[in-house]
């Protein structure tokens, strides 16, 4: 393999072409300017182009790409090192021991550029020398396979102190366990609150009743299900969660009597930096809540420190401690506060204009997800027939929101069941004629009748209401059917409720 590469460096932002690169360790030129004649970031750049150096002489033959990737701190290291082909063969190969000294040296010389040196280097180099090189200093949170134990980062902190961490890792290293709250210790919590007469805040326009909002949450979930995206929020039974593309995210559990809990966090909350990075204090979520609200109900943010609001819902409201508004924790939750902005949403994930049929048939769709009556009609005249119907209707089965009772009993079948009614009950059928019966589509059913001649004026005519359930009921034409049905679905719904 020859070694005479020139390489192109990409850091922070930065590019340089691979003409104008310096050709670090390889050149014939008599001198090379000694290491205290550059200014520090020269310095790092050099050393960058040298660790690129020994991974190359690492590569198996035919190799056309390697990303490396070094997590360091003052006490340990982890390092990934994978080379590729053309056909995206993959190797991975242990770095060397000069590679590792290398590393090493570049993350004590950035300790000068700035606030601490960096967490992880990723190098990405190819056979070519193209190299790009970047330096984490934990504005994500770092790979599972290349984070270290909370005892660590501390060691390391105290080899460099740092005025500031990123949120995610001061909790990481500095939480505690502060927000982790066990059975017991909310049993404590609750009688400590009772006992000093703490109350928690009524929460009375933050978030809709919970009813609606499990229902809107459905709603939102099923529609993501129907265009088939990895995104947006889910619902399994009496349970919920979200988690949004920017690292926000909440759970939503609903508890018998009528209770329900719904918590999660902010990713870039500003009082979670201010208490991780010893500005202020904790704020204290769960002040006030009932000895129910204890982690197996809580968002898993918990556990990590990172979580920024709790409310709890109990008697038909929402409380909550010193979690912020709602207004704060949009990024943390999907977009269920009205039935406008849920229509809005589920618009929006059909098309980018979508049209007015669209937007009709999502209201539609809204509407009866409210009622908890959505019918696979109406989610199909919502989402079209491309839409992965089966798994979105299976959502709304879950949450409890699509209608709990048979599909529609076809035309033929509810016919057929009113003839069968005749035989069945011995009733006189003459004078109304069963070959000519006809039947007219209700919301839960059919209505059933044999029409009347031209001219003929029909008082007290039998009428026949046949549910999707198979069941007939009889009436007659003195009882008029808008008068009739509110009954007849009160009483199909009670059968399936």
């Amino acid at each position: 393999m020859t070694t005479s590469r020139e390489f192109s460096e990409t850091r922070t932002g930065e590019t340089e072409s691979a003409e104008s690169a310096p050709d670090i360790g390889f050149s014939m030129e008599p001198r090379e300017p000694a290491a205290a004649e550059l200014d520090t970031p020269e310095r790092a750049r050099r050393l960058a182009h040298r660790i690129a150096q020994e991974l190359m002489q690492l590569g198996p033959e035919g190799w056309r790409r390697v990303h490396a990737a070094f997590a360091l701190t003052a006490v340990g290291h982890h390092s990934r090192v994978i080379f590729s082909d053309d056909d995206e063969r993959q190797a991975r190969v242990l770095p060397s021991a000069e590679a590792l000294d290398l590393v090493a040296a570049h993350r004590r010389l950035s300790a000068e550029l700035g606030d601490g040196p960096w967490w992880r280097l990723e190098l990405e180099l190819t056979a070519e020398g193209g190299l790009t090189v970047d330096h984490d200093y934990g504005d994500e949170p770092f790979p599972d396979d290349q984070i270290f134990a909370p005892e660590d980062y501390l060691a390391d902190l105290e080899a460099y102190p740092r005025s500031t961490l990123p949120t995610w890792l001061a909790a990481y290293v500095r939480q505690d366990n502060r927000q982790s709250r066990t059975a017991q210790q909310a049993a404590v919590a609750a009688r400590a609150d009772a006992e000093s007469g703490y109350l928690p805040t009524v929460s009375t326009d933050d978030f809709p009743d919970f009813p609606l909002l499990w229902s809107r949450w459905s709603a939102i979930a099923a529609a993501f299900v129907a265009v088939r995206s990895e995104w947006g929020p889910r619902v399994l039974p009496s349970f919920g969660w979200f988690e949004g593309s920017r690292r926000s995210g909440s759970s939503l559990y609903a508890l018998p009597g009528g209770r329900a809990v719904l918590s999660g966090g902010v990713w870039d909350a500003p009082e979670l930096e201010a208490a991780y990075n010893g500005k202020a204090p904790l704020p204290r979520l769960y002040k006030g809540a009932p000895e129910w609200v204890a982690n197996p109900v809580l968002n898993t943010r918990a556990g990590g420190g990172l979580l920024t609001f709790c409310y709890w819902w109990e008697r038909g409201r929402w409380y909550r401690g010193e979690s912020p508004s709602a207004a704060d924790l949009a990024p943390a939750v999907p977009g269920m506060w009205t039935a406008a902005t849920v229509i809005d949403v589920i618009c929006g994930l059909l098309a980018d204009e979508p049209t007015e049929e669209q937007r009709t048939a999502v209201t539609e769709f809204v509407a009866a997800a409210e009622r908890r009556d959505v019918t696979r009609p109406v989610l199909a005249e919502a989402f079209g027939p491309t839409a992965d119907l089966d798994a979105a209707n299976y959502q709304l089965v879950l949450a409890g929101v699509a209608r709990n009772g048979p599909d529609p009993l076809p035309e033929a079948e509810a016919i057929e069941s009113v003839r069968h009614h005749f035989a069945t009950t011995g009733t006189d059928s003459t004078g109304y004629p069963l070959d000519l019966l006809r039947a007219d589509r209700l919301s839960v059913g059919w209505l059933v009748y044999v029409p009347t001649e031209p001219g003929e004026i029909a008082v007290q005519r039998s009428l026949f209401y046949v549910a999707d359930d198979g069941v007939v009921e009889s009436a007659t034409s003195a009882t008029p059917p808008s008068v009739y049905l509110p009954g007849f679905e009160q009483r199909f719904r009670q059968r399936h409720s």
